[in-house]
């Protein structure tokens, strides 16, 4: 009796002294508090602006369970469902311990949470990384057990956040192949509402796995609370957003468990991918500002480093060339002045050339009737004309048609007793076969050891997952979503280990591809197929909210029936490159974008690594205006786009963001078309803050269609 009394005063202790415990996640400008209630359960106590450290956190009122468990008795959707040994579909998980330190990095605080359950030997831990100047908070979670067999895990959301407001509406960016990241936005009812992902691949070809959550009143620019979060992970996603019977919002972030059931066994660790969110007080515009921040610091493969603009040969030629017609290109890319030539599809394939889509795909050697000295040649050749050369692949696909689906049939993921299904007439190879994985390394691996010119790569990814099995997986055919991802990012550790800073480009149907995941192999992503500069301006403007410009390439084609000044002054707004017949241009069109690209290197560094100010939607009117300032606030580029504008049409001063209102600023503009002059009549100094108060009129000519980029330098 005495033993009993005495381990039950310990636990009471415990107890106690859990109560007192306050987990704080902290930024410059955002705090994540948590608790623990007097059951022993992890409690989110705050998520909002920074609380001062005096701040006393026993007067904090949040006690909702911060990662849901199913079985329980919340009723909410979980953040977690296990199904253990004997059958009980009941997980419970109570504060074990914390930490927090510095890491290596100053501005980087990293935190963990372990919760255990006190009946079944389960550990889940919850990972921060916070990142002070940026205020992006990045969360993952581990989950693991000890029983004696393997359980099976049905839901494994990466976070869970809780929020309290009156009124809640959520901005999707839905779309379709040639109309990525179309921006909808709803108000938020009682009941779940859900953004996901079962495609396995190209997500963005219907949903971007990326969201804006603004409370009390729709997202505003500059104004507002703002919750932007993004999950890091290149396969099925699912956001879940449910508003309860209290109107409280709890917004469920992680992979998608559908059809993913997985067998976790003993001792193995499941690492969920991790959701990057930041919580603005100044709306959207800060929310980007945070997160193209961290982004080239902490997001992309090499974020700051340099960026090479292309010419690709696919509008000039498609697959109909030969070494004669690509060398020829060479010389307009020497002309135009940019930094690389990028061959693109149909150079491989003997027995079943690819001279269209339907053949040639997994038989990666040159066509000798193309390329009868091979790739090392054309190498060879742009290099002796002052260019780099770059090969687009698509390593992770084949046709039904080639050598490789005849020899290795087993290779392709595919439902058994069905007819195979085909997407532009080809299907996926099964990633989750090591075979496989070393295969489409080795892809990457020869092309570039046999021509080690070789100083870019488009790595294409054309179609989403359907109809899917895989022979390697056999009875665990639940895993296969997750594992294909898995294997996708253990193919590139391969080739990132020994090209560690190749640039990139991550390619997908389009734009099919965009998550942070991935991003952290790639220097730069293509957001669409559709090069229209009018259609760019909504498909850049959606990106722009969680991207830096300098990951967007945007290149000037033949697509719209804009000028190409027009087409260009878009394109300048991303990184930069063409996919056009050079030799078609005029000599004022050859020299305008000469020009061109001469001034886009020199103001580049203010567009990829300014701050960004969406100053005009071309959701709200028929023009966009677009400002990027340095971070000394001495240089600023601002795009002006007029639109399909209307009789009616009356346009506002617009009032510039972001500037030194003790500084006095030029402001000309650049990138005019030969012989021709300036429309703007800005012949004197400005002060800052006449620019933010005041503004300026940007009707131009006030013709439709017509753009404008202005260089404004302070004094």
């Amino acid at each position: 009796m005495k033993k009993l009394l005495a381990i039950g005063l310990v636990l009471l202790t415990h107890l106690a002294s859990a109560q007192n415990i306050h987990i704080r996640i902290n930024t410059q400008h955002v705090s994540l508090v948590y608790g623990v209630s007097a059951e022993g359960r992890l409690v989110q106590q705050y998520l909002g602006q920074a609380l001062q450290p005096a701040f006393a956190d026993t007067t904090l009122k949040g006690k909702q369970e911060a990662y849901v468990t199913a079985g329980m008795e919340s009723l909410l959707d979980p953040a977690i469902r296990i199904v253990h040994n004997d059958g009980n579909p009941s997980l419970e998980l109570k504060y074990a311990a914390h930490e927090s330190a510095p890491q290596k990095e100053n501005d980087v605080t990293a935190t963990t949470i372990t919760l255990k359950d006190p009946v079944y030997p389960v550990t889940v831990i919850l990972h921060f990384e916070a990142y002070y100047k940026e205020d992006i908070i990045k969360a993952w979670t581990e989950i693991k057990h000890a029983e004696k067999k393997p359980v099976q895990v049905t839901a494994y959301a990466s976070s869970m956040l809780h929020l309290k407001a009156d009124k809640y509406w959520l901005t999707q960016f839905h779309g379709d192949w040639a109309k990525e990241v179309d921006m909808q936005e709803q108000y938020l009812t009682t009941g779940m509402k859900i953004l996901d992902s079962k495609l396995g691949t190209r997500a963005n070809m219907l949903q971007s796995p990326m969201f804006l959550l603004s409370l009390d009143h729709p997202a505003e620019e500059e104004n507002g609370e703002v919750l932007a979060g993004t999950l890091a992970w290149t396969g099925n996603f699912k956001f879940g957003f449910e508003v309860d019977e209290h109107n409280a919002l709890h917004v469920n972030a992680g992979i998608n468990p559908y059809a993913s059931d997985y067998t976790l066994k003993p001792g193995e660790i499941f690492t969920t991918p991790a959701f990057i969110f930041t919580l603005s007080p100044k709306g959207k515009g800060q929310a980007s500002r945070n997160f193209n921040r961290w982004a080239l610091d902490y997001g992309v493969l090499d974020g700051r480093g340099p960026r090479l603009t292309l010419l690709n040969n696919w509008e000039a030629t498609g697959m109909d060339f030969n070494e004669q017609r690509l060398t020829a290109l060479f010389g307009g890319t020497k002309k135009l002045g940019v930094d690389l030539f990028l061959l693109d599809d149909g150079w491989f394939a003997n027995k079943f050339p690819r001279n269209a889509d339907n053949a040639g795909l997994g038989d990666w050697a040159p066509n000798t009737t193309k390329l009868p000295h091979g790739l090392g040649y054309l190498v060879q050749e742009a290099q002796k004309q002052g260019v780099k050369f770059g090969i687009w692949l698509e390593p992770e696909m084949v046709n039904p048609k080639s050598e490789l689906y005849t020899q290795h049939p087993e290779w392709v993921l595919r439902l058994p007793n069905r007819a195979e299904n085909y997407f532009r007439h080809q299907m996926v190879l099964d990633l989750t076969n090591p075979a496989v994985q070393d295969f489409v390394y080795g892809i990457v691996d020869k092309t570039m050891s046999e021509n080690p010119g070789i100083a870019y790569i488009k790595w294409d990814c054309n179609r989403m997952l359907t109809n899917t099995w895989s022979p390697y997986l056999k009875e665990k055919q639940s895993h296969l979503f997750i594992e294909y991802t898995r294997s996708l990012y253990k193919v590139l550790d391969r080739v990132r280990a020994k090209y560690p800073h190749l640039p990139i480009m991550l390619c997908s149907g389009g734009g099919g591809r965009t998550d942070y995941g991935a991003l952290k192999y790639f220097t730069e992503f293509w957001p669409s197929d559709n090069t229209d500069g009018l259609e760019r301006i909504y498909i850049q403007y959606g990106y722009s909210h969680f991207f830096p410009s300098n990951t967007m390439a945007a290149h000037v084609t033949n697509w719209g029936h804009q000028s190409l000044k027009f087409r260009t002054d878009v394109a300048m707004m991303g990184k930069l490159g063409y996919d056009i017949k050079v030799d078609d241009f005029t000599e004022k069109e050859l020299q305008f974008s000469h020009d061109a690209v001469e001034t886009y290197r020199r103001i580049s560094d203010a567009v990829w690594y300014g701050n960004l100010y969406r100053l005009v939607s071309p959701y709200k009117e028929n023009r966009a205006v677009f400002q990027y300032t340095s971070e000394d606030q001495k240089k600023t580029i601002l795009f002006n786009y007029l639109m399909n504008i209307a009789k009616n049409d009356v346009f506002a001063a617009v009032k510039l963001q972001g500037l030194d209102p003790q500084k006095n600023y030029r402001i000309r503009e650049i990138n005019l078309y030969p012989d021709t002059r300036t429309s703007f009549h800005f012949d004197q100094l400005y002060s800052g803050d006449f620019l933010m108060k005041e503004g300026i009129q940007l009707t131009g000519n006030g013709r439709s269609l017509s753009s404008n980029i202005l260089e404004i330098t302070a004094e």
